[in-house]
């Protein structure tokens, strides 16, 4: 880990950075500040649901490949051998919300560090949760 602020994405952000402007905007504003990584299970999803969700908002193939690319260089993908020793501990915290999301919760234990979603199933968990809303409020805090 280097001296940037660590911040663990959610699946759904890593889509709205692809689909949106405001995250993909939040990501290349901070990246000099933070380091922004997901597990590898999150770029699989984002892969998998970005073609038809932005056929249905009228994107190209083209323009969606060339974010996700962007997207690659701008958020550190890990791998499950990282944070394995965490997935525990992390499934239990996520046994009563969704528990396909022990990776995102395993990796930001693993970090000490707050996970950026619009998910509700992280509520509750005991580790820090930030929206899109407010996420930059974390990420201008002096470390």
């Amino acid at each position: 880990m280097n001296t940037q602020k660590p911040l663990v994405l959610d699946a759904n952000i890593l889509i709205r950075a692809v689909l949106g402007r405001r995250v993909r905007q939040i990501l290349r504003k901070y990246a000099d500040r933070a380091e922004f990584c997901a597990p590898e299970t999150c770029f699989a999803e984002a892969h998998k649901y970005v073609p038809g969700l932005a056929r249905r908002k009228g994107m190209s193939v083209s323009e969606t490949v060339s974010f996700m690319e962007e997207l690659e260089l701008l958020v550190r993908r890990v791998d499950q051998g990282l944070y394995r020793a965490y997935e525990q501990d992390a499934r239990r915290r996520m046994e009563r919300r969704d528990s396909d999301d022990w990776p995102v919760a395993a990796l930001a234990l693993l970090l000490r560090c707050p996970i950026w979603t619009e998910d509700q199933d992280f509520f509750g968990s005991g580790i820090a949760i930030w929206n899109t809303d407010l996420v930059e409020l974390y990420l201008r805090e002096d470390s």
